[in-house]
């Protein structure tokens, strides 16, 4: 495996020369939570006060969309994030999708989806599931979702600027940390590695016996 770069600076590196398209590109980490608490909060309460559904049926369809996140961010980090398509042009998209992160992991503008990309994401995940799911079961599943996202989101900061000294969280961030230190062909989950058991990328046991040393 070739040597990483990994640079533990944590101011940003210039990414485009466009002033606007470089501010489009970072963000401060509680943004994603002003832009999507309010969110949740009205996907919420059309679901009780407008379309009358029961708890149960609310927490059922909720924790459905809480596990269909876990597995969207394994999925996007492990086979769109860390696509590298061929030539130049791929190159420098996968650096801007993501190459820039594990370049500059401590990057405190770059560790949240800035609104550019996390907006038209989730409308995008909106429309897809509207196609398949009544506007009961979708306003108690997209608020399920988005606190998946969020969990990801900040958790990802944490995980970079924290240290955890034990239980859970610890954990998790040394999962992320083999990642981006160790092997980035492994360890995709980032808010959680059962996708990573699931689908066979987790790390071995050593590597992680070894982490949890230090």
């Amino acid at each position: 495996m070739k040597k990483l770069y990994v640079s533990n600076s944590q101011e940003s590196v210039r990414m485009f020369k466009s002033n606007f398209f470089e501010s489009l590109s970072k963000v401060h980490f509680t943004v994603p939570l002003f832009i999507f608490l309010p969110v949740i909060g009205y996907f919420i309460w059309q679901d009780f006060a407008v379309h009358n559904s029961s708890i149960g049926g609310f927490f059922l369809w909720f924790i459905v969309g809480l596990a269909i996140w876990t597995f969207t961010e394994y999925f996007l980090h492990r086979y769109v994030f860390h696509l590298e398509l061929p030539g130049k042009i791929g190159r420098r998209l996968h650096f801007i999708f993501h190459g820039v992160h594990h370049d500059y992991p401590s990057d405190k503008l770059r560790l949240v989806m800035p609104p550019s990309v996390s907006i038209p994401l989730a409308l995008l995940f909106y429309w897809l599931f509207s196609l398949i799911l009544s506007d009961v079961r979708l306003y108690a599943f997209f608020p399920g979702f988005l606190i998946g996202y969020l969990f990801y989101d900040i958790g990802h900061y944490a995980i970079h600027h924290f240290n955890f000294k034990g239980g859970m969280w610890k954990q998790i961030k040394q999962h992320h940390m083999l990642h981006h230190y160790q092997n980035p062909e492994k360890g995709f989950g980032v808010s959680s590695k059962l996708w990573d058991l699931i689908l066979f990328s987790d790390f071995p046991a050593k590597k992680k016996k070894e982490e949890a040393k230090k």
